[in-house]
Parts: structure tokens; sequence; C-alpha cells
């Protein structure tokens, strides 16, 4: 766990034989991992909380199996998510990655830097110590970074899960529903500024009954503060002809919740008889739906639907 740095406390390089700890087989290469006690203790990543204006120190340690020495160079940075929900950094650092440093002998004396190169021996691991400086006006919750080190043709980095004191808020949408080729297509957006794994349940009526119904499960993503991602749910048993109301029910941690629908009509214009035929079957579907929701809402009107039209296989 990280811990308020005195302003006295000097930060240290230390460079310990590998043959002392676990580190992974020389094919895999260096590897960088969080450390703790000047060893690697197997932490997925860095957790760092602190109140405005705290000062939070950790190390984390490069790992060198290999038979020739390494020059590595670390930085800070910001996490993001990319547009499919995975995780990765920004080029420019604004929040968190701008708040990590690391400390560079000069002339004598240790200044802030905030990039550090490090050259680690052969059969080695080097234990390289950050801090992470919470700005005075620093806004309550998640502030997800990571430390980012290059070397030797490629870039590896380590997760830096800071949180920031104070009362947070937990919040998402689910946003341009549309259902398409055996797919429903969406998109999150978390509104708060807490982390959040959301989970999804996905419900579809038909003009005769339930189509489908999905029990809550948790997505394989984690989705920052203020990140927007597009999902997809694959619905490959789609009717050949029919009416659907699709709806996503979306929750996750702290009582975030939205409900997102759209509609879709499944046509097979090819075994259809002629445009009239089409047109009567379509036009008996539309019947039978708008009567089934005037049933539910005591005749009135419900909020407009995206009509998505789709045209099902023919053998």
């Amino acid at each position: 766990m990280p811990y308020a740095l005195s302003p006295a406390r000097v930060l240290g390089l230390t460079l310990v034989l590998l043959s002392t700890a676990p580190v992974a087989t020389a094919a895999d290469g260096w590897s960088v991992v969080p450390a703790a006690g000047g060893a690697s203790d197997g932490r997925p990543y860095v957790y760092a909380e602190g109140a405005p204006g705290t000062v939070l120190q950790d190390s984390v340690s490069v790992l060198n199996p290999g038979g020739r020495a390494l020059t590595v160079r670390l930085r800070g940075a910001d996490a993001d998510n990319t547009a499919g929900g995975a995780f990765t950094v920004r080029k420019k650092s604004t929040d968190a990655g701008a708040w990590i440093g690391f400390a560079r002998q000069e002339e004598g004396r240790r200044v802030a830097v905030r990039a550090l190169s490090v050259r680690v021996p052969a059969h080695t691991r080097a234990d390289v110590p950050f801090t992470v400086s919470v700005p005075a006006g620093a806004a309550p919750g998640d502030h997800p970074g990571a430390i980012v080190t290059s070397g030797g043709g490629r870039s590896s980095a380590v997760r830096v899960q800071l949180r920031v004191a104070g009362p947070a808020l937990s919040a998402l949408t689910v946003e341009h529903v549309t259902v398409r080729a055996g797919r429903i297509s969406y998109e999150l957006v978390n509104r708060g500024t807490t982390v959040l794994t959301p989970r999804l349940a996905v419900h579809a009526d038909g003009v005769f009954g339930a189509l489908l119904d999905r029990a809550p499960r948790t997505l394989p993503v984690e989705l920052l503060p203020g990140r927007r991602v597009a999902l997809s749910e694959p619905w490959r048993d789609t009717p050949a002809l029919d009416a659907a109301d699709v709806r996503l029910t979306v929750t996750a941690a702290g009582g975030a919740r939205d409900t997102a629908s759209a509609s879709a009509r499944f046509v097979p214009w090819g075994a259809v008889a002629g445009v009239g035929g089409g047109l009567a079957a379509v036009g008996a579907l539309w019947a039978v739906r708008r009567h089934r929701r005037r049933r539910r809402g005591g005749g009135a009107s419900e909020a407009p639907r995206r009509e998505v039209e789709l045209t099902g296989a023919v053998s």
C-alpha cells in the first residue's frame, strides 16, 4: 500500500539479483510489475488513496532475466478506454499521469522528473520508486493512471488506481441502442467519478411474447470516469417475422443504473410473394403491435423508439 511521503525522505533505486526472487523466464523477456517492500508481491496493479494535497509513494520492479543489460524509460500516463472498452493510455497526460514523478540524480542532488531512464544489468531486478502528488484542488473520485515502461523495442504498463478522498458519484447511461445483422449494439457512458464494472441484462418482446431474456452478467469492461465505449451483444436466433421491443438494463456498484430500448421489425422479404403480400404482412404486424402497446399503456402513447427494418434470410 502507498503511504504519505515525508518531505525528508529520499527516493533511491534498488538493484537485486534475480536469483533471490521469482521472475519470468528468460524467454519472456523483461517485464515490469508493482513492487512492495523492495520485492515483487504479485499485485495486479498499484492502488493509491489520499486526500488532495497528499504525496503518496510506491515502487515498480523492472525484471531483466536476460543475459544483457537493458535500459528502459519510465513515465506516468493517464489511463483510458479504447472505443471497444479495452485498457489503454493517453499520449498527453493532464490528470493522474501528470501527478506521477520520479527522482533523478543531478549534480550531487536528487530532482523530481516526469520521466526516468534506468539501466538494469543482466539477471537483475531494479526497484524504481515513484511518487503521486495529488493536487490541492483535485476532484474526489477515481483518477486512473499508469506507469509506462519502454525498452528493447516494446512497451509495458503497470496500472495505477488512484482514488482521491471525498464524496464520489457512480452513474452511467446506455445510449444509441440498435438491432442489426444478428447483433444488439449500444454505447455505455460513465457519467460519474468512479471506475465501473457494468452488468448487462437483455430482454426482448415480440408480438406474441418474449423473444429474449438474458439474466444480468458482468461485462469484460472497466469503464473509466468520463469515458464512452461501444459494445454489442449477439442475437443469432432472431425471428423470421416479428416486431420486437428490445430493452437493455445496465447496473454497476454504487447504485449506477440505466435502461434504454429500441424497436426492430423482422421481415423475410424474399419469402413473401409480391410487394402487396409484403406490405400486408408488415401492416398486420404493425397493427398487432400497436394494439399490444395500447393494452399495456391504457391508450397512452409511449416515448418514440428507433425503428429498424431487418431483412431475414431466405432458404
